[in-house]
């Protein structure tokens, strides 16, 4: 069944895709949004929305990564939200009764084994790939490949989560880009950074938790963090667009955009002050 499914979406992607997309094509997509070698770039992407790629994720990793250079970095979020407290799941919830089981059962994470949750293909490939750096973060991990990967992923504590400190806060220091691919701002992690920066109506923090190693050992650790909220992404990043008059590009077929970190996190700041809504 799930073979179908797959060759069924491979198909539709087919069918709408103009011309295949390759790696000197796709380079040259990269270099007319306007990236450049050396830059530091966290990437959002849909595989499917650029339409059919020779060489599916590696392509557009190898493509990407050939644009910016050894002296470039390219980060990408490998979270995994599964390794988390039940009680606070909502895509989907389970049944109360099981909450004590999974704190019990959950595999402790490991950088190098744990798999990345609803991230697609692209995520998932890159975590994989040989000299990428992951942070070790249990839930809210990120993956970083180039001249500042080590400088982005090392000593990510539980607590800064997505906020000050966090991987994202670094490449909002070293004055990096988000790069949107065939997605809206609804999944542009770096926005939470603005979230963590300001006080806004309904802010408030939770607890949650992680079966990690500690000392050689599994144990089942919490802590407390913000209570983050996207919904209301998509309106503050068209907000930005607009302010700044910004026009997406394109890589392969899908509606691309390039964006200062720091740009759109500080806007972010002032946005949520003023239209974030009590929940």
């Amino acid at each position: 069944m799930e073979n179908d499914k797959k060759k069924e979406t491979e198909e539709s992607v087919i069918n709408f895709t103009q011309k295949p997309n390759t790696i000197p094509s796709l380079k040259n997509d990269f270099e007319a949004l306007g990236v450049k070698p050396g830059t530091n770039i966290i990437l959002h992407c849909s595989l499917s929305k650029i339409g059919w790629v020779v060489g599916g994720p590696v392509a557009v990793i190898r493509a990407l990564m050939e644009t910016l250079s050894s002296e470039g970095t390219l980060v990408m979020p490998t979270f995994t939200g599964d390794n988390s407290d039940p009680s606070i799941w909502e895509h989907p919830p389970v049944p109360e009764s099981w909450w004590d089981t999974i704190r019990k059962e959950m595999p402790a994470f490991e950088p190098e084994l744990t798999p990345t949750r609803g991230l697609g293909r692209i995520a998932e490939t890159f975590r994989n790939w040989p000299g990428v750096l992951r942070s070790n973060h249990p839930v809210s991990s990120f993956a970083a490949w180039g001249k500042n990967a080590k400088l982005i992923t090392e000593n990510h504590e539980l607590t800064v989560d997505i906020g000050n400190g966090s991987p994202i806060s670094r490449l909002y220091d070293l004055d990096g880009q988000i790069l949107l691919i065939g997605v809206i701002h609804h999944n542009n992690t770096s926005l939470h950074l603005a979230e963590y920066r300001c006080e806004f109506p309904g802010k408030k923090h939770q607890m949650t938790g992680s079966a990690i190693m500690v000392n050689g050992r599994k144990k089942w650790v919490e802590w407390e963090e913000l209570d983050i909220d996207s919904d209301d992404f998509d309106q503050l990043g068209k907000d930005f667009e607009s302010k700044i008059n910004y026009k997406p590009g394109k890589i392969g077929m899908a509606e691309s955009r390039l964006i200062s970190i720091q740009a759109i996190v500080d806007f972010g700041v002032e946005w949520l002050k003023t239209n974030r809504k009590v929940p």
